[in-house]
């Protein structure tokens, strides 16, 4: 496997990191500077919006400038972010704490491009394992980032937060240092004449319309249940540190199979793993359904966690068949704006999912979802599709 890749799966850890540090601290500042109950989930709601409002510019600032030029940008963004909500947690100011994690989450956004600027490295027999390695780092993320925001807490004398900021700092100045010395692709001019189809044709392609839907779906789903997760196990009357355990091992199911996922879609195939996929997922809800002991909450989610790596996995890579080179900045672009819409959707329903429907209620309503995605994959040609 090329260094490239390496260095991006190290650059998308570092990534993974700060996004899981900002997850374990933002809530809990927003509850110090919040004078109302609704405004508590606005950091994490702006670091959403940012996330979301970058995907489809940085897609297409890559295809003009290339990926080093937009990666060194998003890290940038980082920076700034980190700075601008230190600022605002030591100023106790919410709005300007939330400033700071809207940039950051553009930074987020601008990194969910590490895994295509992986596929640009290497050849194309290659690009499933490429995949899996880069969303690997997830694993090292999983012990940085919750162990940083504790280890950090010492760090400044006038906050026990304010730490976990110089720790994101330096996260990122690590990443840009990295990406400065990674040797990526160059950006490849369009050339003339050459036609760019329009959203609706692209879309009109069975192959794109399931690969959009598995990565939304996948995403959603697993972000819905996992965010449920802690608010259902505290009504059943589980402690925090169960809550804890049962998170800790959903998010190594995430990531610890992308070591073996892209062997598993050389062998199997795209469709197949995303197939296995759904099973998985539908696998977690049947065991949330059937108890809410400790197991069942630990099972569940470490299915969910399987399921998840399948289906966006096979998703990202599925997704390489449907565009043509001069329309890849579009097609990643709106993948991405629509897959992380999703997944803020599933966390902000979350909650108030759980108030509503119950948490049977809610993994009920998780199941003609999953379906919908067995269906269009289900429907597609059974061989592996070639390039555009």
């Amino acid at each position: 496997m090329p260094i490239t890749v390496w260095g991006l799966a190290i650059a998308q850890a570092l990534l993974a990191s700060g996004n899981i540090l900002l997850v374990s601290v933002s809530a809990l500042i927003g509850q110090q500077l919040a004078e109302q109950a609704w405004q508590i989930t606005l950091p994490v709601a702006c670091q959403f919006a940012g996330l979301i409002a970058a995907t489809l510019p940085a897609a297409h600032l890559m295809q003009r400038l290339g990926r080093k030029a937009g990666f060194v940008l998003g890290n940038l963004f980082g920076l700034l972010g980190a700075w601008v909500a230190l600022q605002g947690l030591l100023s106790t100011s919410l709005g300007l704490f939330a400033a700071g994690t809207f940039l950051t989450g553009i930074a987020i956004g601008v990194g969910q491009q590490y895994r295509f600027a992986a596929l640009e490295a290497c050849d194309s027999g290659q690009h499933a394992r490429a995949i899996s390695l880069v969303m690997a780092g997830g694993i090292l993320a999983a012990v940085i980032g919750p162990n940083l925001a504790v280890w950090s807490q010492g760090w400044h004398d006038d906050s026990a937060y304010a730490g976990a900021f110089y720790g994101l700092l330096g996260l990122y100045v690590v990443a840009l240092l990295l990406i400065l010395l990674l040797p990526l692709p160059a950006a490849i001019p369009l050339q003339p004449g050459e036609r760019v189809r329009s959203y609706g044709e692209l879309f009109r392609q069975p192959l794109l319309l399931a690969a959009v839907a598995s990565g939304m779906i996948g995403y959603g789903i697993m972000v819905l249940l996992m965010t449920a997760t802690p608010l259902a196990m505290d009504g059943h009357h589980h402690d925090f540190p169960a809550t804890a355990m049962v998170i800790q091992w959903h998010v190594l199911g995430m990531f610890v199979p992308s070591f073996f996922t892209g062997r598993l879609i050389r062998r199997f195939g795209t469709r197949n793993v995303i197939l296995w996929g759904c099973g998985a997922l539908l696998l977690s809800v049947a065991v949330n359904l059937s108890g809410t002991g400790f197991w069942h909450y630990w099972w569940g989610l470490l299915w969910l966690g399987v399921g998840w790596n399948f289906t966006f996995i096979g998703a990202t890579h599925l997704l390489t068949f449907s565009y043509r080179p001069a329309e890849k900045a579009r097609v990643q672009g709106i993948n991405e704006f629509l897959v992380f819409s999703a997944a803020a959707l599933g966390s902000l329903f979350a909650g108030q999912g759980v108030v509503l429907l119950g948490w049977s209620g809610l993994n009920l309503f998780a199941v003609p979802w999953i379906l919908l995605v067995l269906m269009l994959i289900w429907r597609l040609n059974t061989r592996e599709p070639v390039a555009a």
